[in-house]
């Protein structure tokens, strides 16, 4: 599994949003949302652009 580190999410809603843009996204499956950290894991690959524009549009930045 891939993961990232995703700053801003507060709350279920936004754990939600983000899960549901990363899934939207061709080839990434399973995403899981740990809120107390951050971290946002998936399997599958994708751009990481293409990542980085899909939290971005739901209101977050992924950590660098």
């Amino acid at each position: 599994m891939a993961s990232i580190t995703v700053q801003g999410m507060k709350c279920q809603h936004c754990a939600g949003s983000t899960k549901k843009a990363l899934e939207a996204l061709g080839g990434i499956s399973d995403v899981e949302v740990n809120l107390a950290t951050g971290e946002v894991s998936f399997k599958g690959t994708a751009d990481s652009q293409d990542i980085k524009d899909a939290v971005a549009k739901v209101g977050f930045t992924v950590e660098e």
